[in-house]
């Protein structure tokens, strides 16, 4: 299976997993996604009053630099510890 094929399915696993991950958890799926799939962030901050969109961008924004084929791979990595420790429904 190829790199593309296993983000692919990673993105799909991910939605089913038997509860939601912690909060710190999906910020980090998230800035990985992105990086993988966008590369580097090209907007600016959100505004002070949107703290989940800050939270986020944040995220997202510590990623900055690393390689869309390494954020891939952390990507599948992450997915698959949730997996191991919450389950798939």
């Amino acid at each position: 299976m190829s790199l593309d094929e296993k983000f692919n399915k990673a993105a799909v696993d991910v939605k089913n997993l038997k509860t939601k991950p912690s909060d710190q958890d999906l910020l980090e799926i998230y800035a990985l996604f992105k990086q993988a799939s966008e590369g580097d962030v090209k907007t600016a901050r959100p505004g002070l009053l949107d703290l989940k969109g800050k939270a986020k961008w944040d995220a997202y924004n510590g990623k900055k630099g690393m390689d869309k084929d390494q954020a891939k791979e952390l990507y599948i990595t992450k997915v698959q510890s949730l997996i191991d420790s919450i389950g798939l429904n």
